[in-house]
């Protein structure tokens, strides 16, 4: 499969996930590398006191 069939996919599947509700909120936090956050819910956390989107 072609490199953008495979981003497309994946940038399809992330929308999905993102309208039905269900995505992981660190995968869109700026608190999400090295070991800044040390929340336990870490990297899988539906809610979260500390988030701020990376915007």
């Amino acid at each position: 499969m072609s490199d953008w069939m495979t981003r497309l996919k994946t940038w399809w599947s992330r929308a999905i996930s993102i309208s039905k509700g269900d995505a992981f909120l660190c995968d869109s936090c700026k608190w999400n590398y090295g070991s800044i956050c040390t929340r336990p819910e870490r990297p899988n956390a539906k809610k979260c006191p500390d988030y701020t989107g990376k915007g």
